[in-house]
């Protein structure tokens, strides 16, 4: 996941107010009046971008991957349309995927009464559960596309899987791709998992994290607020901190900050097409736009606010990752900078830690590289959990 951080035109009357510059504190309704009078509400409400034509479907899937995606029933009706087109995807992470998996899906709506999809896989019958393997997915993304090739190859090695999408993100409900509070998020995130940890089947098993990219983030939100709950933590290419040669002036986050008070749910905030920095195999990138219910738009407004947040709190406390940790990245990552993954390793206090980088890898080296590396990540990662699984 990566933001970013540019200052849009329409920006500029908020951001040359001598207040904001001054960092002087303003009252929600001063700054409703500056936002107001500075920028025309017609260029704030800005229409979704139209998302690409899928090549290889028809019209119709087309028009049917074009609706707004703001609503959990369009993601579940658009998810349902392009089940069979995913499934003939010609990508690595379908065709190699193990046969027999046990796999379940499920919906549950947790104590602020939001419905959350989840998700798991599991080893095939007489095959024994080493551990399970919880998943945090990455921004704008779903545990329901080429995660489940990943998911399928874990389990196949003797592991119980589990995924979620967060409330705002794939089949669970909540406004797409809104985050009004990353913490929140995070709550939600380790109340799921402790729900499916008390299952009868894995409850006396050990119980490992794999974030990838926002998902390294959450990831170490939840070691952070449970650090005794955890075996293991497992990041690939984390969003931990933001590089500051990205990070906008200290003026414009203000000023940003400040408009999210007021439409914390504008798309409004900058962001680049990342495909193309994510995907090194450039037809791996075409079968990314199959993933019809990742969310495409402009960034809202209090979601950037939140990211922002979340990885400066997150920096503060690397010191605190005490748990065993591994983190994997590609050193041509153009998304999530590499330098950031080796600052997590050199500042958590735990002794068992371990960090891998793939030279020339791109940001999704779990699905956007040749075929041998996938698998070699893959690899890297069963090979770690069976090295960290205690012996029964």
């Amino acid at each position: 996941m990566a933001i970013y951080l540019g200052s849009p035109n329409y920006f500029l009357s908020i951001h040359r107010s001598s207040d904001i510059i001054a960092g002087t504190p303003i009252s929600q309704r001063r700054c409703r009046f500056l936002l107001l009078r500075g920028v025309r509400t017609p260029n704030v409400v800005r229409i979704a971008a139209e998302r690409r034509a899928i090549e290889g479907v028809s019209e119709e899937l087309n028009a049917v991957a074009s609706q707004s995606l703001d609503t959990v029933a369009a993601r579940r009706r658009v998810r349902a349309a392009f089940l069979n087109a995913q499934e003939r995807l010609d990508h690595f992470l379908f065709k190699a995927a193990p046969s027999g998996i046990l796999m379940e899906e499920r919906y549950e709506r947790n104590s602020k009464g939001l419905e959350v999809f989840w998700k798991s896989w599991l080893p095939n019958l007489g095959i024994a559960t080493k551990a399970t393997l919880f998943f945090c997915h990455g921004y704008g993304d779903t545990c329901t596309f080429f995660f489940e090739g990943i998911a399928k190859r874990i389990a196949a090695a003797g592991y119980g899987v589990y995924a979620m999408d967060y409330p705002g993100f794939g089949l669970s409900e909540g406004l797409h791709g809104y985050i009004p509070s990353f913490d929140e998020m995070v709550d939600h995130v380790i109340e799921q998992y402790a729900r499916i940890r008390e299952r009868r089947e894995v409850a006396e098993l050990q119980h490992f994290l794999l974030g990838q990219s926002m998902g390294g983030a959450v990831a170490l939100k939840v070691h952070l607020k449970q650090p005794k709950e955890w075996d293991g933590v497992l990041l690939v290419a984390p969003m931990c901190k933001i590089a500051e040669d990205v990070t906008p002036p200290a003026a414009i986050l203000y000023a940003f900050s400040l408009l999210s008070y007021i439409l914390p749910e504008a798309k409004l905030f900058p962001q680049k097409d990342l495909g193309d920095l994510a995907f090194r195999d450039p037809e791996k990138r075409k079968m990314a736009e199959y993933n019809v219910i990742s969310y495409a738009d402009q960034m809202r407004l209090k979601t950037a606010v939140e990211l922002v947040k979340a990885t400066r709190e997150i920096e503060s406390k690397l010191e605190e990752v005490t748990s065993p940790l591994l983190i994997l990245h590609g050193a041509a990552d153009k998304v999530t900078d590499p330098n950031v993954s080796k600052f997590l390793y050199d500042k958590a206090s735990t002794k068992d830690k371990t960090l891998r980088f793939y030279e020339e890898g791109y940001h999704a080296i779990l699905e956007g590289e040749p075929d041998e590396r996938i698998s070699n990540v893959i690899d890297d990662i069963i090979s770690w959990l069976d090295s960290h699984v205690a012996i029964q």
